[in-house]
């Protein structure tokens, strides 16, 4: 029997870990489909080949000669996060909270006194991935995490209250930024445009998106490509702390 080398080791460790950030990183997303639709392709390609099924050869044959660019060009994004979550150092955080406990209470407060209040909102976030390139720009804002400001931006009849409110390092920094909708078909229907538009930042960056509805005064949020509806202030806190710190 062949000797297990300390490098056979190593070369199965890694692959592993490849395997497991991408998974951590599609998971959930429409990018799991997608991945699992090339899967099938790829195997009656090989099907194809072994049985020798010319047509079949010929089509799917067409086809791979292109799908490295079909790749790049669909999952470019997605290539961007899954690089970012390999480059990552796990034992370094990016993103520090000055007053961590006040910026948790402030933001939780807001969400739960719009929801109250039964005014919809939108709040991104942005954890170690910059979004920039995935939303529209809003209005530029400067200005510690207060739950006053946050009701403020969302009356109706505010000018910031379209949109979304940006948070990056613990800080407001933008108003009424217009983020990326779901492209998912599997979702319930009563979920409106700012619940999608929650989904769709939570499946291109690791950021958590929070969506509160003035229909029904829930609160919920959104963090890789999942809605968990209707939360409470503790849950809410909790999931922040444990993303954030």
């Amino acid at each position: 029997m062949k000797e297990v080398r300390w490098q056979d080791a190593l070369d199965i460790l890694i692959v592993s870990y490849i395997f497991y950030k991408l998974l951590s990183v599609v998971k959930g997303t429409r990018v799991e489909r997608i991945l699992l639709g090339i899967v099938v392709l790829l195997f009656l390609f090989f099907v194809g080949k072994s049985l020798e099924l010319s047509s079949l050869n010929f089509v799917l044959g067409s086809f791979m000669n292109s799908l490295v660019i079909v790749i790049v060009i669909i999952f470019q994004n997605d290539i961007k996060k899954f690089l970012y979550s390999l480059g990552r150092n796990p034992f370094f955080k990016k993103i520090s909270y000055p007053e961590e406990t006040l910026f948790y209470d402030e933001l939780t407060d807001a969400c739960f006194g719009l929801a109250k209040r039964r005014l919809g909102a939108l709040i991104v976030v942005e954890r170690e991935i910059n979004i920039d390139e995935f939303i529209e720009p809003g209005i530029p804002i400067d200005a510690q995490v207060n739950a006053e400001l946050l009701w403020s931006i969302f009356q109706r009849t505010s000018p910031l209250h379209d949109g979304a409110v940006l948070i990056r390092e613990g800080r407001i920094v933008a108003a009424s930024c217009i983020l990326p909708l779901t492209l998912r078909d599997d979702i319930e229907k009563d979920i409106g445009t700012r619940h999608r538009a929650a989904l769709g930042i939570s499946e291109v960056s690791d950021a958590i998106a929070i969506a509160v509805s003035e229909e029904r005064g829930w609160v919920s949020y959104a963090i890789k490509g999942e809605l968990m509806r209707n939360v409470t202030g503790e849950e809410l806190k909790k999931v922040l702390k444990g993303l954030l710190e």
